[in-house]
């Protein structure tokens, strides 16, 4: 293929980018005329199937369209001819379109007249009922007139009609021309134009074209267009600005990055991303911009098949022959190549594009080493771009920085959606919820967002609804293709890694997924990394995410071989396939994992066989959930590493099962009694979970499992016991026994354990008399203890709790039975390194001022308690959550810290966690800053309360910006505080009354500003006299987002002050932009109907935050 050829060929769907494909030429240099390439051009030959000339001879005309497309409107305006000028607009091809309907009259409107006559090329649209409408026939006829006088050629396309019906004019041409020739009967002038549409149907039709009946659209136009574009030859055009949706900051950016102010820096510069996410248009579009500034500028289109074709000489042929002037040079080798490439570049101010580079070879054998290539050979100021979907080839060839490209904003999303599905620029409220569907799938990857709003034109809502419940089932063939090129690039190993990936783990732990991977044999330290480079996965704050396109990607290739058989996948994820492979109860060999859920409301109704589970013999993971089954469990393969099975139905695992490779076992609101009989191999069991198993009557012998690190017994109420070898277990980090009212001792040897670091006990109420806590224990290691609400008969307490804090024998006690019940801290507290401190609903009435000198605290919750005072707080600069809800006597709050250092890293619980269980274990408060003061009625000066709780959540948030140490994971603010309060202060600059307890935090152009950090929220909230509780939460109208409740806890005191109150919270610049839609964010009061009383917003307010705002 010559240099002409390929770069004249149409980019492939992999580098839509946004919705345009330039049509400019793939090479422009100041030398060359464009005369010259014209005349190139032409002189290669052309596909005989395509496009045909219709006449030799020619005739100057003033071009001003580059195509006419005659077509029948009713036919295919609303389909492929729609989407044929789409494309060739996206290609810089001025084609004529009748917008005015001036199909009217007897005879061609002038302005068609003189569009026929003005363009350059011609397409015919043959439809059924083209022949029907006498203005097409008419606007043939002028188009075969102009092709026969003039060098033009005309594009016979065959829609829904066969070509011999055209020719012939048979069948429903035959019926038209009869219609036609019955109107004219009587008129001999008529009769004879008539005579000439048959002549033009039959010489037009036997025209080589293309036949597209029964064929993909969407590539069938790629096709067309391409061959339009080498037929029209090269031309100096402007981008179609309002086709580039969101392309004008990136394109900013990225001339940042290149510092293309500079005259005089040299700079190489990576652009890296997903495929279809608009690589190769950011490119090109700043490459016509800034080429015509350079002494040499070159585009290369797909390095890679040019270097697959002709190796590397195919490369620097391409190159050299632009900077040469000449198209028949030879290069013996790639060495030869490279010095002519330097000699030829010596001192030229140079633009050097390189498009779709998938080897670090291709770059090396190209211009050899990059540093001799910009210190020996490029001018001063030279640019060089290196496309690629694998950030690691730009890398390894020492980019001076990389341009990730992202998805597109939810505003830029929603205005390309709305160009492609609806030819506006708002969302019909009719389509609302299906845009939005459409759009929260697509995730902002543009090729999906035109693709799939292409495919929705003209369509209705219930056409809409079908179209998508399609998609949803088969997906769209050019996405998939263009995604695929990255996948098929992967080694073995690493196409496992994104298949489970794809399957299962969207959203999970780093951690937890690379233990997983792991077992299944598949390296994911560096396959995760491989899949990171090449843009198939990212890795946000220890989290691993995947687009949602690519999921799809890579649930279909599992399917690819067998689409109807999901026995013979390796991997299940759908409740549907799973219940078929179940219901055939037979041996299968190729199933290795199984993670099914299934919809909380369908359990019940639908049961399945578990006997079927004994027939898969290679499983290695099944998770389950919500799974209803019937029958007996004979076996289990024992080659499970992960088992989870919530409400497990069975008394027992079966006794066939070895769990000798189990690594994670939870089977948790199981019907469980006991696991097995006597003691198993459990060398590399990590994780056990039993909670909320009430039928459990025996905790296994864990002896052998010396690896274990948590066990989660909560809501067990009928285990009375804990098995004495769990004393064994050196590398036990976390024990939870919470609610397990059975219970009556521990095993003596659990508080000898070094690695103990958590341990429940709240509501164990049998345990807290019992004498085996009275002996020493060493608990030094110990960070959290949950010991909450405390029963009202306990008059002694536990010794090991008065030695961990170094308080006397009277830590707490009693008043007498009649009095109210309260409770007495010692005052010397002695344990400086504690960082949690939860004494909630312990009936406290006082707080010891030693409690101000643990210098570690990080969060202090003392809701629920009696006592009037606080001591000084100001010393626990590490303090970032206090609690004092439901102080009911609280008068007085003490100085809150001056300033705020937030740990670097949250302290994270020392095992992984899935999204589905995270933060299960702990408290309510977990992943929360800020200060909650709600139900305090005794409380005075609110005034000072307010200013200082705003300044210290200020504080709060710019430690969290300063240092990113609040995790980014969970979904609503992470920083809330609820204080009293009935005014709105005067920071916040957007203040509205609420309507119908709705809060909105409209979009603003702030948002493209990079000091924005985020927003502040206050909304001030009242009782009302209603008969249910209402309380404010946000409530987020996209999907994808769940309700995340404010911090209030009325489960344990229902009671509520009449005083207004004032919620704040914060929303950081990330989490605001994945939240919202494209009006904004909003938020609404849903009911809680277990208490007596209603809340109602009186008003809100909101601040856009900036760093300086930050400054105190």
């Amino acid at each position: 293929m010559t240099f002409l050829e390929q770069a004249g060929k149409m980019k492939r769907d992999s580098r839509h980018g946004w919705i345009y494909i330039s049509s400019m030429f793939a090479f422009h240099f100041h030398n060359n005329s464009i005369q010259q390439f014209h005349n190139s051009l032409h002189s290669q030959q052309m596909p005989s199937n395509a496009i045909v000339q219709y006449s030799s001879s020619s005739s100057h005309v003033i071009n001003t369209y580059d195509v006419f497309v005659s077509f029948r409107g009713e036919d295919t305006r609303n389909n492929f001819t729609g989407f044929l000028f789409q494309a060739l607009r996206r290609k810089g091809i001025h084609a004529f379109k009748d917008d005015q309907d001036l199909k009217k009259g007897e005879s061609i409107a002038p302005e068609l007249l003189q569009a026929i006559q003005a363009s350059r090329l011609f397409i015919i649209v043959f439809s059924n009922n083209y022949a029907s409408s006498i203005w097409c026939l008419r606007e043939l006829a002028e188009i075969r007139n102009c092709a026969q006088t003039s060098a033009r050629r005309i594009i016979p396309i065959f829609y829904d009609v066969d070509p011999s019906v055209v020719r012939k004019q048979s069948g429903c041409y035959d019926v038209s021309f009869a219609e036609h020739e019955y109107r004219f009967r009587e008129n001999k002038v008529k009769m004879e134009e008539a005579k000439r549409w048959r002549e033009a149907l039959t010489e037009v039709a036997n025209l080589s074209g293309w036949d597209i009946r029964n064929k993909p659209q969407y590539a069938q136009i790629e096709e067309i267009v391409q061959n339009i574009t080498n037929i029209l030859g090269p031309k100096i055009s402007s981008l179609p600005k309002d086709e580039l949706v969101g392309i004008e900051s990136r394109v900013q950016e990225l001339k940042d990055l290149l510092c293309c102010g500079s005259l005089n820096d040299v700079r190489v510069v990576g652009i890296s991303g997903m495929g279809g996410i608009g690589k190769t248009s950011l490119a090109w579009t700043l490459y016509e911009r800034i080429c015509h500034q350079y002494d040499f500028h070159c585009f290369i289109d797909d390095v890679s098949k040019i270097y697959r074709d002709s190796s590397s000489l195919g490369l620097q042929k391409q190159l050299i022959s632009q900077s040469l002037n000449e198209k028949n040079l030879e290069i013996c080798n790639g060495f030869e190549g490279t010095c002519l490439v330097w000699s030829r570049l010596h001192n030229a101010r140079a633009l050097i594009v390189l498009d779709n580079v998938d080897q670090v070879e291709q770059l090396r054998m190209f211009t050899g080493n990059r540093d001799t290539l910009l210190r020996e050979c490029l001018g001063e100021g030279s640019k060089i771009i290196i496309i690629s979907r694998d950030e690691h080839i730009l890398r390894t060839h020492g980019v001076d920085d990389v341009y990730q490209v992202q998805p597109l904003s939810w505003e830029n999303a929603v205005q390309l959606f709305c160009r492609n599905a609806l030819k506006v620029n708002y969302i019909l409220s009719d389509y609302e919820k299906l845009a939005r569907d459409v759009l929260s799938h697509a995730q902002g990857h543009p090729l999906a967002i035109e693709v799939i709003g292409s495919s929705l034109f003209g369509r209705s809502v219930s056409q809409w609804k079908s179209a998508l419940a399609r998609l949803k089932e088969n997906k769209s063939k050019s996405i998939m293709d263009v995604l695929r090129i990255s996948f098929d690039e992967l080694d073995e190993g690493d196409k496992e890694t994104f298949l489970d990936i794809a399957c299962f783990y969207n959203g999970y732990e780093e951690i937890y997924v690379k233990e997983i991977l792991s077992f299944r044999g598949f390296h994911p330290e560096y396959g995760m990394q491989v899949l990171v480079d090449k843009s198939l996965i990212t890795n946000n704050y220890g989290r691993i995410y995947m687009h949602s396109l690519l999921m799809d990607l890579g649930r279909s290739i599992v399917r690819e071989k067998s689409p109807k058989e999901p026995r013979k996948w390796s991997r299940l994820w759908d409740y549907q396939d799973f219940h078929n492979v179940m219901s055939h109860n037979q041996e299968i060999d190729n199933l290795e994992a199984i993670v099914v859920k299934n919809e909380e409301w369908m359990f019940g109704k639908t049961t399945m066989k578990a006997d079927g589970l004994s027939n898969i013999r290679q499983l290695k993971l099944l998770k389950l959930e919500n799974v209803n089954f019937s029958g007996s469990l004979n076996h289990l393969s024992n080659e499970l590493g992960y088992l989870t099975w919530n409400k497990y139905p069975f008394k027992c695992l079966p006794p066939s099962f070895r769990p000798e490779k189990l690594v994670e076992l939870k089977l948790r609101w199981s019907s469980i009694q006991r696991l097995w009989e006597g003691t198993k191999l459990l060398h590399n069991l990590k994780r056990l979970d039993l909670s909320y198993s009430k039928d459990l009557i025996e905790m296994p012998d864990v002896g052998e499992a010396l690896n274990l690190e948590r066990v989660d017994l909560e809501g067990c109420i009928k285990l009375q016991k804990i098995n004495p070898s769990i004393g064994l277990l050196r590398r036990l980090a976390i024990l939870n026994l919470k609610n397990c009212k059975e219970l009556v001792s521990l095993p003596r040897s659990i508080f000898g354990l070094n690695c103990l670091e958590y341990l429940s006990i709240s509501g164990c109420s049998k345990l807290y008399n019992n004498q085996l806590f009275d002996e020493p224990r060493n608990t030094e290691y110990l960070k959290k203890l949950y010991l909450i609400e405390a029963p009202i008969n306990l008059r002694s307490t536990p010794s090991f709790i008065k030695e961990m804090l170094s308080w006397p024998s009277d830590l707490l006690y009693l008043r007498s039975q009649r009095d109210p019940v309260s409770c007495l801290l010692p005052s010397s507290p002695s344990h400086p390194c504690l960082r949690e401190l939860d004494l909630s609903f312990c009936n406290l009435v006082q707080i010891p001022d030693a409690i101000g000198k643990l210098h570690c605290l990080e969060k202090l919750n003392l809701k629920g308690n009696n006592f009037t005072t606080l001591p000084n707080l100001k010393d626990l600069f590490k303090l970032y959550y206090l609690n004092l809800q439901h102080c009911k006597r609280l008068k007085y709050l003490p100085d809150l810290p001056s300033r705020t250092h937030l740990p670097s890293k949250v302290y994270m619980l020392p095992f992984p966690y899935s999204p589905s269980i995270l933060g299960r274990l702990v408290e309510d408060d977990e992943d929360k800053a800020g200060l909650i003061i709600f139900n305090c009625p005794e409380l005075v000066d609110r005034e000072r309360c307010s200013s200082m709780s705003i300044s210290w959540m200020i504080q709060i948030v710019q430690a969290n910006h300063q240092y990113g140490s609040l995790t980014s994971t969970t979904i609503g603010p992470d920083v809330e505080s609820i204080i009293p309060g009935s005014e709105i202060p005067q920071w916040f600059n957007n203040q509205f009354r609420s309507r119908l307890n709705l809060i909105e935090i409209k979009s603003s152009s702030v948002e493209n500003d990079n000091d924005w950090i985020g927003v502040v929220c206050c909304v001030i909230f009242g009782r009302g006299n209603e008969m249910e509780m209402r309380y404010p939460r946000p409530y987020y109208p996209r999907p994808d987002n769940p309700i995340k409740k404010p911090p209030l806890d009325l489960r344990r005191d229902p009671t509520m002050e009449l005083s207004d109150h004032m919620w704040l919270f914060y929303f950081s610049r990330k989490q605001f932009i994945e939240q919202r839609d494209w009006l904004g964010l909003r938020f609404s009061i849903p009911e809680m109907k277990k208490f007596r009383y209603a809340v109602y917003v009186k008003k809100y307010g909101y601040r856009w935050v900036y760093e300086q705002d930050l400054i105190l």
